[in-house]
């Protein structure tokens, strides 16, 4: 029933077959290599994007600080809104002042305080010039006045 060749076509296939898994282990070796190499340069590649984008942030950040007046001591705005009112009608007076101890305003409308952006409602009876003071902890003191006219 057995023939001599059959024995050896199955001891071929038996080599081939053990031989294969070399191969096959080989291939998936190279697979998984690739894979983590590509991971491994796309993370490097994520993190050059967020030192980016956190430098973008600072400078962002630096921008907004120098912008309300970073360490200087300032008056940074004043100003009325509208310039101009009908007689009994209101203004807002706004301001904003940079590393200020004590502000106050001539002639005195409500209590006020240090403030990047502040406003208060004010009803002249005739045309008025307010003067706002501000003061830092060294008892440096900077001014500034806005007009409002009255009709």
């Amino acid at each position: 029933m057995f023939k001599a060749g059959d024995n050896e076509g199955k001891a071929g296939w038996a080599g081939i077959l053990r031989y294969s898994w070399f191969v096959v282990g080989f291939a998936c070796l190279c697979v998984a290599a690739i894979v983590f190499f590509r991971w491994r340069e796309n993370r490097g590649i994520d993190r050059e994007i967020e030192q980016k984008k956190a430098a973008k942030r600072a400078e962002e950040d630096r921008r907004t600080v120098e912008a309300m007046g970073g360490s200087r001591f300032e008056i940074l705005s004043f100003y009325s809104s509208p310039p101009q009112i009908r007689r009994g009608d209101s203004a807002q007076l706004c301001y904003g002042v940079s590393n200020a101890k004590a502000v106050r305003l001539d002639p005195v409308v409500e209590p006020m305080w240090p403030s990047l952006g502040r406003c208060v409602n004010v009803s002249p009876r005739k045309d008025t010039t307010y003067t706002l003071t501000a003061e830092d902890a060294a008892g440096d003191t900077k001014t500034a006045t806005v007009a409002i006219r009255v009709r």
